[in-house]
């Protein structure tokens, strides 16, 4: 059976697209840069994951492509990459700062005057800005003192917020397999295990099923720490009576889905039982409100309202979707200022997060947006587990 994946013409089509971008933007060239932890921009161009070292592309008005890369990434890019005109740049080497006095290094004049791009008074666009660190914006404009340095993310948040049919089978083979972790991982839950040990049954799953790498690091939180919007799993030794928050994640060819639910070791009971069943209800009714055509910051405003009408104003933190693609969340949010309207094949997490007194939890799951509704991309969640324990 083959392997779902992109195919490497749609990362032609993919560079094709931005380059129309960059000419209606008025530009010279786009640089989208990235790390190993915020891979996105990069890896979709280009579907390098770079390791320790930073890395860019640079893209043409006329659609030519280069890749630029840390010193020792160079064949490493070129073996999993599929841009052929690799470059070394100094300034996407590694955080220990090494000086490499034996390498030759490469410009950014080399990787544009290979795309075609000369002059000096350049107009160049630079997107993902928070993830363009200082030496690499100081490059740039040691490279060209000239240039006006124009910040386009909103470049990459129109290239990539709807998604093609090899995106979605991506997201949905992720979603299957993180499926799977979480089954695996309930049925394993009983009180002095760590929430560490459950982690590693979940990565032990997904690469079993076919997962390249985790979609994000696996949340296996116990009471007090569920509570945490984002965290990392701990050496804390899961007791009963305590909510347990999951939120596995496999990756596909980048892809990263989650899905998300509470697991009560014991009988849910008060503050516990009513705060979970009102967020499931919650996470449903954003379901049933997601379609093309509509605007996002009202279903927004209306999952606010709903949480302040039922007297949950204190639980929320925000909500109700983010959303979802090569890394598990990324833009465009759905948030009360979101002024955007819902295309069919945009991709989100529905994350429904609230706060009790001393717990958190939250219902997660991905969606495509469709005509008439939503795709759910992960079986339907929704059941209630009570370990009995």
């Amino acid at each position: 059976m083959p392997r779902v994946q992109i195919p490497r013409e749609e990362y032609a089509q993919r560079v094709k697209n931005a380059a129309a971008k960059v000419r209606e933007w008025g530009l010279d060239a786009l640089i989208v840069n990235g790390s190993e932890a915020d891979y996105a921009n990069t890896r979709y161009f280009s579907n390098f994951w770079p390791l320790f070292e930073r890395c860019g592309v640079a893209i043409s008005a006329s659609g030519d492509v280069a890749l630029m890369v840390g010193p020792e990434s160079e064949i490493f890019a070129a073996d999993f990459g599929v841009i052929e005109k690799i470059f070394i740049l100094h300034e996407y080497r590694e955080s220990a700062n090494p000086a490499y006095p034996e390498i030759k290094f490469n410009t950014f004049n080399d990787a544009f005057k290979a795309i075609g791009v000369t002059g000096k008074k350049l107009r160049i666009g630079v997107a993902a800005w928070l993830d363009t660190n200082v030496v690499v914006m100081e490059g740039i404009k040691n490279a060209f003192p000239e240039a006006e340095i124009v910040r386009a993310d909103q470049i990459m948040v129109e290239l990539r917020s709807v998604k093609s049919d090899n995106e979605i089978a991506c997201l949905r083979e992720a979603a299957h397999i993180t499926h799977i972790a979480t089954q695996e991982v309930i049925k394993a839950i009983k009180p002095g295990m760590t929430e560490l040990q459950l982690v590693g049954i979940a990565q032990k799953t997904i690469y079993e099923h076919g997962a390249e790498y985790e979609g994000l690091p696996m949340y296996c939180f116990s009471q007090k720490s569920t509570k945490h919007a984002i965290s990392r799993s701990s050496y804390r030794e899961i007791q009963k009576g305590d909510i347990v928050q999951l939120n596995l994640s496999a990756k596909v060819c980048g892809y990263s889905p989650s899905i998300g639910m509470p697991v009560s070791v014991g009988k849910l009971v008060g503050e516990k039982k009513d705060l979970v069943e009102f967020c499931l209800e919650a996470h449903m009714w954003t379901e049933q409100q997601v379609r093309a055509g509509r605007v996002a910051m009202d279903i927004a405003k209306d999952f606010k309202k709903m949480f302040e009408d039922r007297g949950y104003g204190s639980a929320y933190l925000y909500g109700p979707c983010h959303g979802l693609g090569l890394i598990e969340v990324e833009a465009p949010w759905m948030e009360t200022i979101s002024d955007y309207v819902l295309q069919k094949n945009m991709t989100f997490q529905i994350d429904t997060f609230a706060m009790g007194s001393d717990f958190g939890l939250r219902w997660e799951k991905p969606i495509a947006v469709t005509e008439t509704g939503c795709e759910r991309l992960s079986p339907q969640i929704g059941e209630i587990f009570e370990l009995d324990v």
